[in-house]
């Protein structure tokens, strides 16, 4: 083999390597005439409750659940390796003042003094950031309520929705439209209001781009009221 055909082939090798690199991600939603079936619980991972977390001027204890994707089990019968997401360690959620994050199924709250437990939520979700609002007394969530790219499963690839609640996780409500991907959202204090940001897959390509439609809207604390308003 000579050299100009041994570096065409390198080459050719190359050009297919990257290819597979760069292959293309996962649609957030997929369209379908018929209703994609909800997810089943994945009973196949440890699901584990990390210790309790307390937010700064809230009296209420926080239990965040998620799984843990197992590693290999030693000769004397304990875990190696235990991970959330790629992350080493027995622990689901990360939490700092006033916000948890992490890959969580569930939450459970607590009221300091008592014994009883409040379950956010019997549906299958991934919620992947918990923001508390002190002077509300309420917090806010980011999270994967639905398999909107129907692969099966409730993940990252999914649309990200808004929802709200009380402290103690009561009245858990979706704030944000069905099939809009949550962009960004803030409390200003002064207003009592929510606001937030979606992009609307308009033209139904499976993706959200350019060509897409964004829509702003803001949740009145006062009314627990949500309506679109228009700044451009």
């Amino acid at each position: 083999m000579n050299m100009k055909n041994f570096i065409y082939i390198l080459l050719a090798s190359s050009v297919m390597i990257f290819s597979c690199q760069e292959e293309k991600a996962k649609p957030k939603v997929k369209y379908t005439e018929k209703e994609a079936k909800s997810p089943e619980k994945d009973t196949t991972k440890l699901e584990v409750a990390d210790l309790p977390i307390q937010f700064v001027g809230s009296n209420v204890l926080v239990y965040t659940i998620g799984n843990l994707t197992l590693g290999d089990i030693n000769k004397k019968g304990s875990y190696e390796t235990t991970s959330y997401e790629g992350v080493a360690g027995f622990n689901v959620s990360n939490s700092m003042e006033n916000e948890i994050t992490g890959y969580l199924q569930n939450l459970k709250f607590q009221t300091i003094g008592t014994d009883s437990l409040h379950v956010l939520t019997d549906k299958v979700m991934l919620i992947e950031r918990v923001s508390f609002i002190k002077n509300n007394k309420m917090l806010v969530y980011i999270l994967a309520d639905a398999d909107t790219n129907q692969d099966g499963v409730i993940d990252s690839n999914d649309i990200k929705s808004l929802y709200t609640s009380t402290e103690l996780g009561k009245n858990f409500t979706k704030i944000s439209t069905d099939l809009q991907e949550l962009v960004d959202w803030k409390h200003i204090e002064s207003t009592g209001k929510i606001y937030f940001r979606t992009i609307e897959d308009a033209n139904k390509n499976g993706e959200f781009d350019k060509k897409d439609k964004i829509h702003y809207h803001f949740l009145n604390l006062k009314d627990s009221k949500v309506s679109e308003y228009f700044p451009l």
